[in-house]
């Protein structure tokens, strides 16, 4: 089965909520301009509230490098996720694994991008919005998604429980991501619409 990536948690009770209706992962956003940022004390109270085997995802855009060795230090992060223009050789130096999200755009080389970061665990697929780095509820054209890629795929961007099954027939991803999709207001989710998305993968996985 596809596995579920929840980004942009903020309380407790919604990391709890997508944990009992079977996320396979959180994301937890240090990026001071979103408003789902995080601080660590917030990070920290939702993560010790987590069951076993919930993935916790921290999420940074073109940060210092200190910024994420300083989260790192306080947080049991289990992957990274960086989403601006970090080169590989950052990505890489932080002994954990990571993930590489990409704005997609026409005209990128996708298989050329994902070459670049081929130590990443997955290249996450995002939807392009001049000036945000991400979350903007957008989908973009899959048909931009080559068949072949060197990295597994996950679909994020504009995802939500009417499109996720119909995005993973068409693209066949190891994961998708969501947060806008399945929130009440930004950074608020909304469980009925957790529940409604998770259903949306497993009709997909039939």
């Amino acid at each position: 089965m596809v596995r579920v990536k929840i980004c942009g948690i903020t309380r407790v009770d919604d990391a709890l909520a997508c944990a009992h209706l079977g996320a396979d992962a959180i994301g937890l956003v240090f990026y001071a301009p979103s408003p789902r940022n995080v601080a660590v004390e917030q990070a920290r109270a939702i993560m010790r509230t987590l069951p076993p085997f919930i993935t916790t995802v921290g999420l940074f855009v073109d940060a210092q490098a200190s910024e994420v060795r300083a989260v790192l230090n306080e947080l049991p992060l289990d992957i990274l996720q960086f989403h601006g223009n970090e080169p590989a050789e950052y990505c890489a130096n932080f002994g954990r694994p990571y993930l590489k999200a990409l704005r997609v755009k026409p005209g990128m080389d996708l298989v050329q991008y994902a070459s670049v970061y081929i130590g990443a665990k997955a290249l996450l697929l995002d939807a392009h919005v001049e000036g945000i780095a991400g979350g903007t509820g957008q989908a973009f054209d899959w048909s931009l998604i080559p068949q072949h890629l060197p990295l597994p795929v996950i679909l994020s961007g504009g995802l939500n429980p009417d499109n996720v099954a119909e995005g993973i027939r068409r693209i066949k991803p190891a994961a998708v991501d969501v947060s806008s999709g399945v929130e009440s207001s930004k950074g608020i989710k909304d469980v009925v619409k957790i529940a409604a998305f998770m259903q949306g993968v497993s009709n997909a996985s039939i």
